[in-house]
């Protein structure tokens, strides 16, 4: 009797769960879908951190490159990071929102309740590092201005990558980028809801409350990680060459900025700034997504 009565516990809370998860997937879409707009309206900025990235060079002297080559090349590049944009926070969120509710269920997790936030963002990083290394590949070898005669189209480029083994096609800078998207996926989803509660209890109303979290937790995870993107880009911007696998990238990117860390950082303000604005605009959204789903059951 007991064991039935659980049975029919679990099968009735199996559809809100299963609703509960895809509305995460839904409102994570939903927002990074109109959180898109930034990434159009901002992508010169992005194509000029990037040129800051790969050539160290100072803003006026990457923003003459980019006029040089005229408007026409000044887009080229944005269509994987506006597919990745919109598919990233569907699986990001879902998959965090996934993971936690199977955390919470599980009885024997050492892990301390507080820290299945966290935990549910690590594992939704991990497969998002996954999913996206390819995407993140393809547009850092379309924004280098240097593989636009060898590699002119799109086509060209994924025929050149899908011709080498993973590891030095699509999945060059793996493993940085592993790091990078499990930290910060983790740091954002552990420090969300206890800032976003502490603004609130200031008096900050909830829109504004989500905004300023996704602001200051941008800032908290962009500042240490960013060292990790300059090597991404520099790994992933030329398609022949390099080698050495991410130490040897990492030295010479290391000695290439004469071993300074205000020259590793070039760029820093910009993609932090650009990332503020993102991420403050899609914790908005997601949240009020949620408050709404919330009051209309």
């Amino acid at each position: 009797m007991g064991s039935n009565a659980h049975h029919n516990q679990e099968a009735a809370r199996e559809p809100a769960d299963s609703m509960v998860w895809f509305r995460s997937y839904l409102h994570g879409g939903t927002s990074s879908l109109i959180s898109t707009l930034t990434t159009v309206i901002t992508f010169p900025l992005y194509k000029t951190v990037f040129r800051q990235q790969l050539h160290s060079t100072l803003v006026r002297e990457a923003v003459a490159q980019l006029l040089r080559e005229g408007p026409v090349k000044l887009y080229r590049g944005v269509a994987p990071p506006l597919l990745m944009r919109s598919l990233n926070g569907t699986l990001l969120f879902g998959l965090q929102d996934t993971f936690l509710q199977q955390l919470s269920l599980w009885d024997t997790c050492p892990a301390p309740r507080t820290a299945l936030p966290a935990l549910a963002g690590l594992g939704a990083g991990v497969l998002e590092a996954v999913l996206f290394c390819p995407f993140e590949r393809v547009q850092n070898v379309l924004q280098n201005s240097g593989n636009d005669t060898s590699l002119p189209t799109l086509r060209s480029i994924l025929r050149k990558l899908a011709s080498k083994p993973l590891a030095s096609g699509y999945y060059t800078a793996f493993l940085p980028i592993l790091v990078r998207n499990a930290l910060g996926s983790s740091l954002y989803f552990g420090l969300k809801d206890p800032v976003s509660e502490t603004l609130r209890a200031g008096g900050c109303a909830p829109v504004a409350s989500s905004f300023i979290t996704g602001v200051l937790n941008s800032v908290v995870i962009s500042l240490p990680l960013y060292p990790l993107s300059v090597l991404v880009a520099n790994m992933q911007a030329q398609v022949d060459g390099g080698g050495g696998g991410v130490k040897g990238s990492w030295q010479r990117l290391w000695a290439a900025r004469q071993r300074r860390l205000v020259l590793l950082y070039r760029g820093g303000s910009l993609v932090i700034f650009r990332s503020c604005i993102t991420w403050g605009i899609t914790t908005a959204i997601y949240d009020q997504l949620k408050r709404l789903s919330r009051t209309s059951d």
